[in-house]
């Protein structure tokens, strides 16, 4: 059975940080692409930032230089380090394990709250 659990969300002050977790199981973590999207009341679900099998990220533009993502294969375990909030980061924030190996392997966490306040 796969689970993917996101932990870290919380209230900051704009200008604050945080880190998200993921922790992954029944997955092979190392051979699966990683990432982070948010979805923020009455929006669409949003890609924040990727991390693939062999390091490299991506990020999109409104959180460049000041989120980081990075993963841990020995923990099973993707991050996401945010830096200087904003109240329009304020979101669900999900963590994403994606595969393309003959099928699809698409998975989801349950989501973690990340509120901003001004």
């Amino acid at each position: 059975q796969v689970q993917l659990v996101e932990s870290g969300g919380g209230l900051v002050q704009a200008g604050g940080s945080l880190r998200l977790s993921c922790a992954a199981s029944g997955i092979r973590f190392s051979f699966y692409r990683m990432g982070w999207y948010r979805q923020a009341p009455g929006k669409t679900r949003e890609w924040v930032a990727t991390v693939r099998t062999e390091g490299s990220t991506n990020y999109v533009d409104s959180v460049k230089g000041r989120f980081t993502i990075s993963r841990d294969n020995a923990k099973n375990t993707v991050y996401l380090q945010m830096n200087g909030l904003k109240p329009e980061d304020t979101a669900v924030y999900y963590c994403n394990a994606y595969r393309l190996f003959g099928t699809t392997y698409d998975y989801w966490g349950q989501g973690t709250q990340v509120t901003v306040s001004s």
